[in-house]
């Protein structure tokens, strides 16, 4: 099923259609636009047709030069069965020749008062957040310190009440149990929580509880960019976990890669704080201070010390 059908951009930037009606749930499959000003000079070997197309001041008073026979010819070639829509940026008046066409192809007209450059931008935010490639993770996601923390784990680790008390903390809840996850740019992952149950936190003896009710608004945010993923699992007394923090493991979602780290659970420990001190050191990092390079770097310079004295 498509996710952008030309009637959404009509709903979400109020464009008038002009003609062409029967083409508004044209899907559109890319965020790319065109200002087809060399088609209309003539060229289109390699015209994209499947994008939404825009004309403003600059391609129509080109187009206003050509011979009656070549703005029909024009027009018939910019208007496809995969064209999207034409939109007429700064409200400008409509070549009837492309009224024409629109209206045999059912390519649905536009019009906008907005500048060409400014509709453009618009335009590509809005799709690029509609056509991102999107994917769904158990887990709960918390806004700690402005650092999106993705919390992870087996089914009653302990998750959920790992959040609530986060949350009780003065952090953020954006997310429980199902994180939905898109990928915006290159490297920016954005969560935020399915309708269904935003703002809801589901603790085991408790029930469900509605974070936003409990604590109010300042609890709650709607969708918060992932930086650190935290794995919660139960200790295991084989397995060796790092003490010193230089090991950096990475989580893949989509196309990016994520710090990880992995905090053993068991009774006593207090994860909430350990997860807010994690945030904390995370964002440290990222400006710079390193306590375990620093303490490293202390450490090999005390032996070095010590064995220079024994020579």
């Amino acid at each position: 099923m498509p996710k952008v059908r030309t009637k959404d951009l009509i709903d979400k930037f109020k464009l008038e259609i002009l003609s062409g009606e029967e083409g508004i749930n044209r899907p559109i499959i890319t965020s790319d636009l065109s200002r087809p000003g060399i088609e209309i000079a003539g060229y289109f070997t390699y015209y994209p047709a499947e994008r939404v197309q825009l004309l403003g001041k600059t391609e129509l008073s080109f187009f206003e030069r050509l011979s009656e026979k070549e703005k029909e010819g024009r027009m018939d070639q910019l208007c496809t069965d995969v064209t999207p829509a034409i939109i007429v940026t700064r409200d400008m008046e409509i070549p009837t020749e492309l009224l024409e066409a629109s209206e045999r192809e059912g390519v649905p007209v536009l019009s906008s008062p907005m500048k060409t450059t400014r509709l453009s931008s618009h335009l590509t935010n809005f799709l690029e957040g509609k056509l991102a490639p999107t994917t769904a993770v158990h887990g709960v996601l918390v806004d700690i310190y402005g650092v999106g923390v993705l919390i992870i784990g087996k089914s009653g680790v302990g998750k959920s009440e790992t959040a609530l008390e986060l949350v009780k903390r003065g952090h953020r809840l954006v997310a429980d149990d199902c994180v939905e996850i898109r990928q915006e740019d290159q490297d920016t992952l954005i969560g935020n929580s399915p309708e269904l149950i935003e703002h809801l936190l589901e603790i085991r003896g408790l029930g469900i509880i509605n974070v936003m009710t409990l604590f109010g608004a300042g609890a709650v945010r709607s969708y918060k960019r992932i930086t650190l993923v935290i794995n919660l699992e139960l200790w295991d007394p084989q397995k060796q976990y790092d003490r010193l923090g230089l090991e950096e493991e990475k989580m893949r979602i989509i196309d990016t890669d994520l710090t990880k780290l992995t905090v053993p659970v068991r009774p006593g420990r207090n994860l909430a704080v350990i997860i807010e001190v994690a945030a904390m050191n995370f964002r440290l990092k990222r400006m710079g201070v390193n306590a375990a390079e620093q303490f490293t770097t202390k450490l090999a310079s005390v032996i070095e010390e010590g064995d220079n004295d024994e020579e």
